[in-house]
């Protein structure tokens, strides 16, 4: 996975912002966390849907497997991070999203992939969603 990764991660920044791998084009961003015991930098390309007051939604998925993925408790313990757009760098503070707004959130996930249907049945996990909020 981690080599998938940074393929993902180089063609988003050699194409600013556009990965054709997948089909992802502009439908990704790099989100920049802290491990939540290790404290070391990490970088993982992150599918999202961008909302009309500018915060950004991702879906913890993890393609569907029975544990969210590590950054996901990264984020939670370290919510101010940085996060590289198509469009540039931004400040965001995640906000682990629960009850109804959880469940329009990943709505939209589903509407936007089969595959988030397909990773939701694979699961007997909630899967989370998390709005990223720019900072100042």
């Amino acid at each position: 996975m981690a080599d998938w990764n940074q393929q993902i991660i180089e063609e988003f920044r050699a194409n600013d912002g556009i990965v054709e791998t997948m089909g992802f084009g502009r439908g990704l961003v790099l989100v920049h966390h802290l491990g939540a015991r290790s404290g070391e930098e990490r970088i993982n390309p992150v599918a999202n849907i961008r909302e009309d007051d500018g915060s950004r939604l991702v879906a913890a998925s993890a393609a569907g497997a029975d544990k969210n993925p590590d950054w996901y408790h990264n984020l939670l313990a370290h919510p101010d991070v940085t996060v590289e757009t198509p469009d540039g760098v931004e400040q965001v503070h995640v906000t682990d999203l629960h009850g109804a707004e959880r469940d329009a959130a990943w709505a939209r996930f589903k509407q936007m992939s089969d595959g988030f249907r397909a990773y939701e049945a694979k699961t007997d996990r909630v899967i989370p969603v998390l709005r990223l909020t720019p900072r100042g």
